[in-house]
């Protein structure tokens, strides 16, 4: 479709990916809802930027969590917007809510994780469904590897969770395929301000200096532009046919075979 005065929704757009991707929106015209939880000097920057460059937003603080706030914000999106054309799932909880290894999991990391992930993605869905013109798009922002390997123990709430959010993704893109709203999952790698950015120093270090040494066969790690303009790709007119699909924004790292060392494959 084309961009200019369309209308999204960027959940977690306050910082890293999600200020990424609303500033790549903004870029082409396209109004933005920014949507924060309680970085509230942080969302004002990112409006700040989103005017800056040209186009018009307005801030909406709410708890993904909670079932009345995601109600609430896309009422107030209605309210401030009009209506939506591009709705981005991206927010997510800090990582203390959540970052237990299996055997110290409690109940409430697993909620933190499952609520934010795929029922805000299911009720967002639901919701800017209902908002949306024939032909809008929905974009989930996920981390797919973590639904099918267990090696990164610490991320099993979360893991679960996007786990759900892609399989959510695929029942609704058949759902709303009839009105020709697509809608795909965007799975990044290790990304600069980033959930992974935001571990112990030493530990991002070592993640950055894992992929730079070859296993991101681009060697390095991603930012948030680009994840944002893969969301770009899929927002426009010529994406219009691909739905229920998911894209990895990594650099080509999800493609690399962890079996054999990285000496040995590079022959």
């Amino acid at each position: 479709m084309p961009l200019q005065g369309k209308r999204a929704l960027v959940t977690g757009s306050s910082r890293g990916i999600g200020r990424g991707i609303a500033l790549k929106l903004a870029e082409r015209g396209v109004n933005i809802a920014v949507h924060y939880h309680t970085q509230t000097e942080a969302a004002k920057e990112t409006l700040a930027q989103v005017q800056a460059r040209g186009a018009k937003g307005c801030l909406i603080q709410a708890d993904v969590t909670r079932t009345e706030d995601i109600q609430r914000m896309f009422d107030q999106v209605q309210r401030e917007l009009g209506g939506l054309d591009i709705f981005v799932s991206n927010a997510r909880p800090e990582l203390a809510a959540f970052y237990r290894p299996p055997l110290d999991l409690g109940v409430e990391h697993w909620r933190a994780a499952l609520d934010s992930q795929a029922q805000a993605f299911l009720l967002g869905s639901q919701a800017s469904a209902k908002l949306m013109p024939d032909g809008g798009r929905i974009i989930a922002i996920s981390y797919s590897p973590s639904g099918r390997t267990g090696s990164w123990q610490p991320w099993i709430a979360m893991g679960a969770a996007k786990a759900a959010l892609d399989a959510l993704a695929r029942y609704f893109a058949v759902a709303l395929g009839p009105r020709g709203i697509t809608v795909n999952v965007i799975s990044p790698g290790a990304t600069d301000d980033s959930v992974v950015s935001r571990l112990p120093s030493e530990v991002f270090q070592a993640i950055r200096a894992w992929h730079e040494s070859g296993w991101t066969p681009m060697r390095r790690v991603g930012t948030p532009a680009d994840i944002g303009n893969a969301v770009i790709l899929l927002c426009m007119d010529e994406a219009s046919f691909i739905s229920g699909q998911t894209i990895h924004v990594d650099g080509g790292a999800s493609i690399m075979d962890s079996v054999f060392p990285l000496e040995i494959q590079r022959g």
